[in-house]
């Protein structure tokens, strides 16, 4: 899997069908989130569509959002669309530290609620009613 970021690359594994298809990377010194990214990925993007997820912290996060977004502050999520069937999600884990009281969430929870989000965003929504409820109805799928 490619990345115009160089944070991730793919890594074949033997574990499951379709994992081809999906990469996670760690970039922190904290122990990733539990999560359950694949099966997300999968549920609303599908089998085919090829995800990298980059877990970084404050200062990639803030690098990538200068460069792409020309905003000169970290982001909790960032997502990139690569085609139509690739995209890259980036998770800066400081920032969501910092955030959960304000979200009233656990860390994980927060994690998982935020890439559910960058799901849909490489799935082509934009913020808005339609976007919150296709949002809520995974959550409810996972308990998230």
């Amino acid at each position: 899997m490619r990345t115009t970021r160089g944070l991730t690359r793919n890594k074949k594994t033997s574990k499951g069908e379709g994992l081809e298809n999906f990469s996670l990377v760690n970039k922190t010194r904290r122990l990733a989130p539990r999560v359950p990214f694949f099966a997300l990925k999968e549920k609303v993007l599908g089998k085919d569509y090829q995800l990298s997820v980059a877990l970084v912290g404050n200062t990639a996060s803030r690098t990538l959002n200068r460069d792409y977004r020309g905003k000169d502050s970290s982001t909790n999520v960032l997502s990139f669309e690569l085609s139509e069937i690739e995209g890259e999600i980036i998770l800066d884990l400081a920032k969501i530290s910092t955030e959960t009281k304000k979200f009233e969430r656990t860390f994980d929870n927060l994690v998982a609620f935020l890439f559910i989000h960058g799901l849909f965003h490489l799935k082509g929504m934009d913020h808005g009613v339609t976007m919150d409820s296709n949002e809520a109805k995974i959550r409810a799928q996972f308990s998230i």
